[in-house]
């Protein structure tokens, strides 16, 4: 299981880049041990340094076309792997069409590097000089150009998603890596067609050594993809007319994993079911103040009515009672009179 996790797209650059080093280390080694760090027959004896197409086109050409395929195989698949990862949203997708072209002409151009570096190892310059150097051209300018293009792109996704680190970090590299080699490339072009061929050879060398870090590169852009295997950890990705929208716009489009829409999901659940507690307290307060008010005009109305009909039966009964003495008194005074008289 540990070795399961450790197998991912990110191996790919790296492979390929230890694929460039390991064959430029032994045509580097091989010219130096073996060759004696000799110019071969065919070259002018006067120069101290030859070009790595020198040393390609003697006895290690097998070598310089079999790492040449098996390096640009796998550089390409990483171009394709970033691209692909992005739109099953296991790296943060392209939110417009401009981003999505940029992704395109990255692989497309980068094709154009791998077959002329393909081609550059099979024409070389010791039997097909001119066809090697227009391959070299194909070379240079299809990695360069590829590599222009997404710089771009990460530069644009890195605007739009800056809590995403890796994005700025991934365009940083490549942008450093453009600048130094590009800057490289045009001194090695002017120097070799100037024929300074020492200094050209170094550059070369120099330009071929410092592509492993472009190549290495990609491995910041395919890491990422680690931990988003899980479906629930995946972004979220635009439909085509989402992505239309977005060409334009110059605000971010943010994305969110699903563990962001869970918790989006809880906190709105929890005050839903806040808003239903104080709703329920609200009208419990509400039901007992009526019940108490309507209680108390209930008892405050009966006790008066109670007491008025108290007081009413008392002075009833008190006028009834004065009337009854009133009435025995008169009766006995009038009989005790008729019996005097009698």
């Amino acid at each position: 299981m540990a070795v399961k996790g450790w197998i991912s797209f990110w191996w790919l650059p790296i492979i390929s880049a230890l694929v460039w080093v390991g064959m430029l280390l032994g045509m580097l080694l091989h010219w130096i041990i073996n060759d004696h760090s000799r110019p071969y027959a065919y070259q002018d004896q006067d120069i101290s340094v030859v070009f790595i197409s020198n040393v390609g086109a003697d006895v290690l050409k097998p070598l310089f076309i079999a790492g040449s395929c098996v390096v640009c195989v796998f550089l390409d698949l990483s171009m394709l792997a970033a691209r692909w990862l992005r739109h099953q949203g296991r790296l943060v997708p392209n939110s417009s069409r401009g981003e999505r072209s940029l992704a395109i002409g990255t692989i497309v151009f980068g094709v154009m590097g791998t077959m002329g570096l393909i081609l550059l190892s099979v024409f070389d310059t010791k039997n097909y000089n001119k066809l090697h150097y227009v391959f070299l051209l194909f070379f240079l300018g299809g990695y360069m150009l590829s590599a222009v293009c997404t710089c771009c792109e990460y530069q644009r996704l890195g605007i739009k998603h800056r809590e995403h680190r890796d994005l700025r970090a991934s365009f940083w590299a490549k942008l450093a890596v453009v600048l130094i080699e590009g800057t490289m490339a045009i001194a090695f072009v002017v120097t070799n067609f100037t024929k300074q061929n020492d200094v050209a050879a170094i550059l070369e060398w120099a330009i071929a050594f410092l592509f492993t870090f472009f190549i290495l590169s990609f491995v910041i852009d395919l890491y990422p993809a680690v931990t988003t295997k899980p479906h629930t950890a995946r972004f979220e990705k635009r439909g085509p007319r989402e992505m239309e929208e977005g060409s334009g716009a110059t605000t971010p489009h943010h994305y969110s994993n699903g563990n962001v829409n869970s918790s989006f999901n809880d906190n709105v659940i929890d005050n839903v079911n806040g808003n239903s507690n104080v709703n329920d307290n609200v009208n419990s307060n509400v039901n007992d103040n009526v019940n108490s008010n309507v209680d108390g005009s209930v008892n405050d109305n009966v006790k008066g009515i109670i007491n008025s009909n108290a007081k009413d039966n008392v002075n009833s009964n008190n006028n009834g009672n004065s009337n009854s003495i009133a009435n025995a008194n008169v009766n006995g005074n009038v009989n005790g009179k008729v019996n005097d008289n009698t």
